[in-house]
């Protein structure tokens, strides 16, 4: 006899409320942003269903540190789709993060960023990538935010923002100590 995986039962019923809920309201899907400038054809994330502790620097993207097993839970059941982990694989996450994304049917992509040395343009590539590549609302994190914010910002400014805008942007995701070093590689950029 089958046994029910409780939480996964759960998280598909949730999904399955929301997607009908939104289905009868008769709202269309919106084009929406993910990262800055991807476009998307995806409706808005219901806010009281992502986690509290997640920033939110676009309509379909969502940022923060690293999450529990239970925000990854309630992300997709509120209809995260994809989680981008800007971690070491050797960093201590308190839970097997790649297992948990993928019986909840999330797309696990790992950009290992290993600090300031970890602003690369490769990086910052990968992460476009990502990002042009997920089908739905994302979770992008790394252990506080604060390379997540470093990331995006230098991703912003390559699509065209200035120093203050990809700055700001970085912080609005998460950026703290890493500010600096961002700072340094933007003005380097436009000094070419």
């Amino acid at each position: 006899m089958r046994r029910w995986n409780r939480p996964a039962f759960f998280s598909a019923c949730v999904m399955c409320l929301v997607l009908l809920a939104a289905e009868s309201s008769g709202a269309e899907p919106r084009s929406t942003s993910v990262g800055a400038g991807v476009e998307r054809g995806s409706a808005p994330l219901a806010e009281a269903k992502v986690p509290t502790a997640f920033k939110h620097p676009t309509k379909t993207l969502y940022t923060a540190g690293q999450p529990t097993a239970a925000q990854l839970h309630q992300s997709a059941a509120a209809g995260i789709t994809t989680v981008i982990d800007l971690r070491q694989p050797g960093e201590a996450r308190g839970f097997d993060e790649t297992a948990t994304t993928t019986a909840l049917g999330l797309h696990y992509v790992r950009i290992p960023v290993a600090g300031a040395a970890g602003l690369t343009p490769a990086n910052v590539q990968a992460l476009q990538t990502a990002l042009t590549q997920a089908n739905g609302p994302v979770l992008l994190h790394c252990a506080s935010g604060n390379r997540v914010g470093a990331l995006l910002a230098l991703m912003k400014a390559q699509q065209g923002a200035s120093v203050g805008d990809a700055l700001q942007f970085g912080r609005e995701a998460g950026m703290t100590s890493l500010e600096a070093q961002t700072r340094a590689l933007l003005e380097q950029d436009t000094a070419r």
